[in-house]
């Protein structure tokens, strides 16, 4: 049996936390949530998930209170700007581990991504540009490293996705992930590490690529993407115009399954986001406003014949109108 809970089985579960957290002394309740709890397997996972994203957002909450009483108290006691954000940059950091791992990534990965030359928290877009005057753009949840040297220039993706213009010189341009090397040929690009493969989608020149495992290699030009792991190299598709546009604040897609657009937008929100396995393959299309969620989830509404279901202020899901 799959250890990942189901869209009904996480629902129930969220339902069952919802009326236990409005009335805990109610002891019908509790008898009744003992009995769905053990009905099932899936029940007891959902339930465990439920709880673990709870967790999550109430320590972003507290980390979120506690910045601003730290503020207060550094105005009251005049104590330095430096100091005030050292401790400011200690509580982005449980934030930051908070919401790049409660998903899926490991707490080694988690403690890199933190330590990482430049990182962002969930939603935070940010706009670089490197010694070389490269330009660099680091998408919602990312992190990254910096290691440039006489030879080479080489950036190492921990987490989440780069758009890159490579600035023109003779020492190779490099991107290093968790599956390969990626070598730009003069280009623009972008680099996203998912979960056991990297998917790069090329915008103008060329970048090869070479599987870590294999050694594997293949030469993407302009307007193409493909996907790779650690032994092969996927076949190529159109690029998605999407892997450029969150640069500019816009989800761009063209026709796509909610499902896969709720994955996407999933990346730039705090808490749970499901869709229902009913709509799922429902076709999505349309330019979208990354700097606020919830108008965009208004906007699917509107267009789909889909209901948006808020069961708690941290867990969101898609349902059948």
């Amino acid at each position: 049996m799959s250890r990942k809970p189901d869209h009904a089985a996480l629902q129930q579960a969220a339902q069952w936390y919802a009326r236990l957290s409005a009335d805990p002394a109610d002891q019908a309740t509790r008898v009744a949530w003992q009995q769905w709890h053990g009905q099932h397997e899936m029940h007891r996972l959902a339930w465990q998930y439920v709880e673990r994203v709870s967790q999550r957002f109430a320590s972003l909450q507290d980390d979120s209170v506690t910045a601003a009483q730290t503020l207060r108290s550094a105005r009251r006691a005049g104590i330095s700007r430096r100091q005030t954000l050292r401790s400011l940059t200690l509580l982005a950091g449980g934030s930051l581990l908070g919401w790049i791992g409660w998903r899926v990534t490991p707490l080694p990965q988690l403690w890199m991504a933190w330590r990482a030359d430049y990182h962002t928290g969930t939603g935070e877009i940010r706009d670089l540009m490197l010694a070389d005057g490269t330009h660099l753009w680091l998408n919602s949840a990312s992190a990254l490293n910096v290691d440039y040297r006489a030879d080479v220039r080489q950036l190492r993706l921990l987490t989440g996705e780069i758009l890159i213009d490579t600035a023109h010189e003779a020492r190779p341009f490099i991107v290093a992930t968790a599956q390969g090397r990626l070598r730009a040929l003069g280009t623009r690009f972008s680099v996203t590490q998912q979960d056991g493969h990297t998917l790069l989608a090329v915008f103008d020149g060329a970048v090869e690529v070479r599987t870590a495992g294999s050694a594997a290699t293949h030469i993407v030009q302009a307007g193409r993407q493909l996907r790779f792991d650690n032994q092969a190299i996927g076949p190529e598709a159109p690029a998605q115009q999407t892997r450029e546009a969150w640069t500019q604040g816009m989800l761009l897609v063209n026709d796509i399954p909610l499902a896969e657009f709720i994955e996407e937008l999933n990346r730039y929100r705090h808490g749970y986001l499901g869709v229902s396995p009913q709509i799922a393959g429902l076709r999505v299309m349309g330019t979208y406003p990354l700097h606020d969620t919830e108008q965009i989830l208004s906007m699917l509404e509107s267009a789909l014949p889909i209901r948006i279901q808020r069961t708690l202020p941290w867990w969101t899901s898609i349902e059948a109108r």
